[in-house]
C-alpha cells in the first residue's frame, strides 16, 4: 500500500502581525573585462545594475507564486544594493526587506538576491563564455541570510 503524500501551507491564523525584516546577500563572479563594461556602461542588453535592481524587486513580489508553500505577504519596503569589488572581480548583491506580517521575510530577501545575480549572468553571459562555450569563471555562490528580525513590540 503506497504512503499517502502529505504536504500544506503551515497556518498561521492565530499568529500576531508583526513588523519583520530580513537581509539576505549573495556573489556573483565574473571575468575582469567584464565587471569593466559594466562598470563603463558597455554591456548589450542595457544598464545590468538597474536591470538588476528591478529584477530583484520583482522577484521579490513574485515569491509566493514561486515557493509553493510560501505565504503571499504584504511587502512594506525593499532595497537593493549591488556593490562592484574590483579586486575579487564579482558583484555582491544585498537585498533588504520588511513586512507587515504573520510570517517572516527570508524566502522573499534570498529571492531578490538570487534573481539580481540571475540577472547579472544574463547580461553578460555572452562576455563570460570561454572558447568552447562554457562558463568557467562565472560563479553564483554565497547566497545566504545575513539578518533576520522581529519587532515583537508591534501588533495591528
Amino acid at each position: 500500500m503506497k504512503k499517502e503524500s502529505r504536504i500544506s501551507m503551515v497556518d498561521i491564523t492565530e499568529k500576531k502581525d508583526v513588523i519583520r525584516k530580513a537581509i539576505a546577500e549573495g556573489i556573483i563572479t565574473l571575468k575582469k573585462e567584464t565587471i569593466q563594461r559594466i562598470r563603463n556602461g558597455q554591456i548589450k542588453k542595457g544598464d545590468v545594475l538597474s536591470a538588476a535592481k528591478l529584477a530583484a524587486i520583482n522577484g521579490i513580489k513574485k515569491t509566493s507564486d514561486l515557493i509553493l508553500l510560501a505565504h503571499p505577504i504584504l511587502i512594506t519596503e525593499i532595497q537593493v544594493s549591488i556593490e562592484i569589488n574590483d579586486d575579487e572581480s564579482h558583484l555582491k548583491s544585498t537585498v533588504t526587506v520588511r513586512s507587515l506580517g504573520k510570517t517572516g521575510v527570508e524566502l522573499e530577501a534570498v529571492m531578490g538576491v538570487m534573481i539580481s545575480l540571475l540577472t547579472i549572468f544574463d547580461m553578460c553571459k555572452y562576455l563570460e563564455k570561454n572558447e568552447k562555450g562554457q562558463y568557467g569563471t562565472t560563479d553564483i555562490s554565497d547566497i545566504r541570510v545575513i539578518e533576520k528580525l522581529k519587532l515583537e513590540g508591534f501588533s495591528k
